[in-house]
């Protein structure tokens, strides 16, 4: 009996992937291409994603030193991964969003097109599209969110640098889950949506400073009031920490947005093609005809 040789091998197994390829429906197709964007978009930007988290929620060591030197605190204190803490969860949850997001939105986009023709193409499908799918991605992904941000907060060596309001280090989180357990035993399923009013709106750039502080607000000792509503967290940190706060990392956030975005769809395109996506005509096209074919067989 002869041996194969590598290039029948390699041939079986390009087959073997093409009939993978070929034989996955189209959102799973999408998911699997909006979720490798997103993972990798957030991962090359999470240094900055880091720091950011860190001006917004007001850590007092590294809101006084600037970009620069929160990145050379961080660099010293921390090491090469105190830029990535938090990341883990970070990832954990764009991947879902970002995989529902892409996926809900050509789903929808498709749907919208099909039941409501005379809206036809153009910004306004887009809008529409788009708005649903990002409230679709965010009610399944929030909570990774919330524990994204508490363990970005968290600063190796607090115990150690005496700075008032800092949290104790036994109180600290361990990592993904024992973040998830200790929110969910101290506040229960609501203490895993904090702040989620607010996501919606943060095209608002404050509105998104008010949101991180909520979610890390039980672990600073130093906000003895607590926020209850969007407008009263507002309110209570331009009367105790100043209007510019509300704005603090905005510039680090027009840094990473660009990149991230960029990143992000030429992830998202590049596993397109490798996935043999069609376009979005071509899809949509694909869907009705299959709707029609299971209407009329249904009607036969």
């Amino acid at each position: 009996m002869s041996r194969k040789t590598r290039d029948e091998r390699e041939e079986e197994r390009g087959l073997f992937w093409d009939g993978v390829i070929e034989g996955m429906p189209l959102f799973a197709k999408e998911l699997i291409a909006g979720g490798v964007a997103g993972g990798v978009a957030k991962t090359l930007v999470a240094p900055l994603e880091r720091v950011k988290i860190l001006f917004q929620t007001r850590r007092a060591e590294y809101h006084s030193v600037g970009l620069l030197g929160s990145f050379n605190k961080i660099a010293k204190t921390e090491g090469p991964l105190g830029f990535y803490r938090g990341n883990g969860a970070s990832v954990a949850r764009i991947v879902p969003y970002a995989a529902l997001h892409y996926m809900a939105y050509e789903q929808y986009r498709r749907w919208i097109a099909y039941s409501f023709p005379e809206i036809g193409g153009g910004p306004i499908l887009d809008l529409v599209a788009g708005s649903f799918s990002g409230g679709t991605a965010v009610l399944f992904t929030y909570p990774l969110d919330l524990v994204r941000t508490k363990l970005a907060y968290q600063v190796v060596g607090t115990s150690k640098l005496n700075v008032k309001g800092i949290i104790p280090s036994e109180e600290a989180y361990k990592g993904i889950l024992d973040c998830f357990s200790k929110t969910y035993r101290g506040a229960g399923f609501r203490g895993l949506y904090r702040g989620v009013g607010l996501l919606g709106q943060t095209f608002t750039y404050p509105l998104d400073v008010v949101r991180r502080q909520m979610q890390v607000q039980q672990l600073s000792p130093s906000n003895s009031q607590e926020m209850k509503g969007t407008m009263d967290s507002l309110v209570m940190i331009v009367r105790k920490q100043g209007y510019k706060q509300l704005f603090s990392g905005l510039s680090i956030n027009y840094l990473k947005v660009v990149p991230s975005v960029a990143i992000g769809f030429t992830v998202y395109d590049t596993m397109k093609a490798f996935l043999r996506v069609p376009s979005r005509d071509e899809a949509g096209i694909v869907v009705t005809n299959q709707t029609s074919n299971k209407q009329a067989s249904l009607q036969s």
